[in-house]
């Protein structure tokens, strides 16, 4: 018979056709992957995988073992959590905030793989604003959530990051980089940025808006705005310009508005982040499962 991290190697490394990726997502080494492997094939009489030194791919037995064993260790997973589920009581509402297209393509599989390990835990969405990211959860009225970084702050813990994007500079059409294909932040020099109203710490904007060019050239700061969408309509409308997640092209695309990348602007990060200290079996259980979907996704 299969012992289970057996089974889980030879899975791993049948999705992933590398040995690398397999040992980070079983949490072992590669020469354990290896030896794994050779087991399984030792006990079954056959090669699984073809190994060369560019490629690993499925042989014809592997990949009939492949197609029936992993549904069937699918079955026996969700056993598992359900089990799991009952034992950590993760159960009732978890209610997570997000920001606008901080979300991403990440929250539906985030949200379908949590549904199917905690069936008996509902996730309620929550959407939190740029002048107040973290007000909805250090008042409570949600329990994690998904937002933008950097969060410097002692009484908050900052999670597993979900994304990593770059940057986009967002102009009027009539702007005089608007025909632009990429831009760099010093050329900024002379522009207008917008300053923003609310309780958003003064790093976390300065790093999303920048005040100063790399070089240390001052960015003007124009009008106060309290949402994105009054931000877009001050763009549009020539009033400044705004740096933003490159995402945003994608989520709130605007005939009046181009999307240029910035070149120099460095990281911009979607995190998971709750309270210090906090020991809801909840969050616990959506952090997991966030890890676990990063992993597989790489």
């Amino acid at each position: 018979m299969l012992e289970l991290s057996e089974i889980k190697a030879f899975l791993a490394l049948a999705r992933h056709h590398h040995f690398g990726k397999a040992a980070e997502e079983c949490a072992v080494s590669q020469p354990r992957i290896s030896q794994l492997i050779r087991g399984i094939e030792t006990k079954i009489g056959g090669s699984l995988f073809n190994r060369t030194s560019r490629q690993v791919t499925l042989t014809v037995l592997g990949q009939q073992l492949f197609t029936s064993l992993e549904p069937a260790y699918g079955r026996l997973e969700a056993i598992y959590y359900q089990a799991q589920n009952a034992a950590r009581g993760v159960t009732g509402i978890l209610r997570l905030g997000f920001m606008g297209s901080g979300a991403n393509e990440l929250m539906a599989p985030l949200l379908t793989r949590f549904r199917e390990r905690y069936p008996d835990c509902d996730i309620e969405l929550v959407e939190t604003s740029f002048s107040d990211p973290l007000g909805p959860l250090r008042r409570g009225e949600v329990d994690v959530t998904l937002t933008r970084l950097p969060v410097q702050e002692t009484d908050l813990t900052v999670g597993p990051v979900m994304i990593s994007e770059g940057f986009i500079l967002a102009v009027g059409l009539q702007h005089r980089l608007a025909t632009r294909t990429h831009v760099s932040l010093e050329e900024l020099k002379s522009e207008t940025m917008f300053a923003i109203t609310g309780n958003a710490p003064d790093y976390w904007w300065d790093h999303h808006v920048p005040r100063e060019t790399p070089s240390g050239v001052p960015i003007s700061r124009g009008a106060k705005v309290g949402s994105f969408q009054e931000l877009l309509t001050l763009v549009a409308a020539g009033k400044g310009v705004s740096t933003m997640a490159a995402s945003v092209a994608v989520y709130y695309p605007r005939p009046d508005i181009k999307y240029i990348p910035v070149v120099d602007g460095g990281e911009n990060e979607v995190a998971l982040v709750w309270r210090s200290g906090e020991q809801l079996s909840r969050i616990k259980a959506l952090v997991d499962v966030a890890r676990s979907l990063l992993v597989t996704s790489r």
